[in-house]
Parts: structure tokens; sequence; C-alpha cells
């Protein structure tokens, strides 16, 4: 696990994500650590608001390119400039479907882009969706594991999609095998 500033990218289940990947992070490491998140989401409820905003000091990206106000790698680099390690989901949404991962959008490639020296650190989060699944308040009592892989840096001449699947290859690299893989 690093121990200086990166960014920590994960599958993307449940609203729980980013909560489990921060308990997991020794304390000295989690008090740098803000998840970025959709403000549509974040923001809908006073309560959401306060967890998002107050408690966890997420980095909240307007994804409706319309009414942005700012432009998300310019929020995720200054998080990152001032010292802070991001936790973010480059499936961009909650994956739903059968599939393992949902095709990365640009942002992570984007943010490497401008900062290549910080590390990109893939993380899995296995069975997270069965223990707190959509619309649910009440997890159910299941095992959840987080898997932790290797840094990633963009190469110097790496093309927006080579990196994006070498990403996405190191994240499912991470993923339990079940049976019938």
């Amino acid at each position: 696990m690093p121990t200086r500033r990166c960014v920590y990218f994960a599958n993307h289940s449940s609203h729980g994500d980013f909560i489990l990947i921060w308990t997991v992070l020794p304390s000295r490491l989690r008090r740098r650590v803000q998840p970025v998140a959709g403000a549509d989401y974040w923001l809908k409820s006073p309560l959401n608001s306060f967890i998002g905003r107050d408690v966890f000091n997420a980095v909240l990206i307007e994804r409706d390119r319309e009414a942005r106000k700012e432009d998300p790698v310019t929020q995720m680099t200054q998080a990152l400039d001032a010292g802070s390690s991001l936790i973010l989901f480059p499936e961009g949404t909650r994956n739903l479907t059968e599939q393992p991962l949902q095709p990365f959008k640009s942002g992570l490639f984007h943010l490497a882009r401008a900062r290549p020296d910080i590390d990109l650190v893939p993380v899995w989060i296995d069975n997270l969706n069965r223990v707190m699944p959509k619309g649910e308040f009440v997890p159910i009592p299941l095992i959840c594991t987080v898997t932790f892989g290797e840094a990633l840096h963009i190469g110097e001449t790496e093309e927006k999609a080579d990196f994006l699947a070498r990403a996405e290859a190191a994240l499912l690299a991470l993923a339990p095998k079940r049976a019938g893989d």
C-alpha cells in the first residue's frame, strides 16, 4: 500500500465502495484521502451532503457537462496538489450489470496525463454489491474483500485507449476467480 499520495481506482457496484476502501486504509493515510463522487447523488439530500462533504470531504464532480462550473480533472489535480490522495471509480457510475466492469470513462487517463508522477493503485472490491444492494439501507452480513494491486503510471506516449485497457486489465487481474471462469 502506498505511503505517499496516490489515486486508488476501483470497480464500483455500491455507494458503500469508497467507504469500504477508506476504512481499510491505515488511519495515517485515511486523513488525507478524498473520494471522487457524483455531485448529483451526494448533494441530493441534507444527509447525503453531510456524509459526502462534511464527513468524507469528497471531491464532488458534476456529471452533467452542461451544468459544470469546474473541470473535473482540475478539481482532482487541485486535491492532489494540496496533498490528498483520491478514491476514483473510472466506470463513472455503479455497475449493476453481470459484467465485472463497465468500460472506463476517460477521467483516469486525463488525470494520469495531468499528474504522471502520481501512483495509480488498482483496488478490487468483491461482494459489496451483495452486502449493500442498490436501494437497501441495512447491510446484509456477508464477507466482502478489498484487494490492492501494484501501482501503475501512464507511459509518456501511451494513447488513451491503450492506457485505459491496461488499467482495466490491472483491475480485473485482482478479481477473485470463480467456478467456471
